[in-house]
């Protein structure tokens, strides 16, 4: 009698252990469109791409532009397969087994280890790899497996062709600089280039903030010739060939207008 209750005894213990429910799977990040605020990106999803899930992001003269990680996390591999499969890519781990990829790049921003956030430039959108163009390819996977591309909880189109719109790092990764005009005030345009009305202008050596650039009139000014304008307001450019920033070119981690 003794031995047989407690045989029974085991036997509803481990059955109770079967019945106790597994924990949780941890929730995905909130992942964002891979480019910096404000940009619009045609994403395109087919069948037959390989893996099927991947979202190849494109926009009008897209080479170099720059991508950014999806959500924060840590990145764990950067690696250039060279003119195979996806060339130069980065790889983050989100946590909780979620990853994302990003391929075809142009070059690399990021090293083995860094912890990045939203709006972070990771690389320069390329046509590395088995790419035939200029795009970025884009995956986001659970525990190494393929999954369906979501932005902010949204799921992305399957198949075919949408416009995205980033809102990924907003309200971070201004720049800055210094307007250089050896005494001349600067004019602020309307709109980047000199075609655009004039809105007013700026003191040499004032400081300001660079909200975001983009490409327009050819300027020669104290720092050479350049077609990048600078927006340090709504409505308001200026030239940027006239503003020191400490680059040559697009400042890294600023949005493109």
């Amino acid at each position: 009698m003794g031995k047989r209750w407690l045989g029974l005894l085991s036997a509803g213990l481990l059955a109770v252990g079967v019945l106790v429910p597994a924990a949780p799977a941890m929730a995905a990040p909130t992942f964002k469109v891979p480019f910096p605020c404000g940009q619009s990106w045609s994403g395109q999803t087919r069948s037959g791409h390989s893996p099927a899930y991947a979202v190849d992001f494109n926009r009008t003269n897209d080479l170099g532009d720059p991508v950014v990680a999806s959500a924060p996390g840590t990145v764990d591999r950067v690696t250039d397969l060279g003119g195979t499969s996806y060339g130069k890519y980065v790889r983050i781990n989100h946590g909780g087994g979620y990853s994302t990829y990003y391929a075809h790049l142009n070059g690399f921003n990021v090293s083995v280890g860094q912890t990045v956030g939203y709006g972070k430039v990771i690389g320069w959108v390329g046509s590395t790899g088995g790419s035939t163009g200029p795009h970025l390819h884009y995956e986001q996977r659970l525990n190494g497996a393929d999954i369906q591309v979501r932005f902010n909880g949204a799921l992305a189109l399957y198949w075919g062709t949408k416009n995205y719109s980033s809102d990924n790092g907003c309200g971070s990764g201004a720049g800055s600089g210094t307007v250089n005009t050896s005494g001349t005030p600067l004019t602020v345009r309307s709109g980047p280039g000199t075609g655009y009305a004039a809105v007013g202008t700026v003191a040499d050596g004032t400081r300001v903030t660079i909200q975001c650039q983009t490409s327009g009139t050819s300027v020669t000014g104290t720092y050479g010739t350049s077609t990048i304008w600078d927006r340090i307001g709504s409505g308001r450019f200026i030239a940027d060939a006239y503003v020191h920033t400490g680059y040559d070119g697009y400042i890294p981690n600023v949005p493109r207008c």
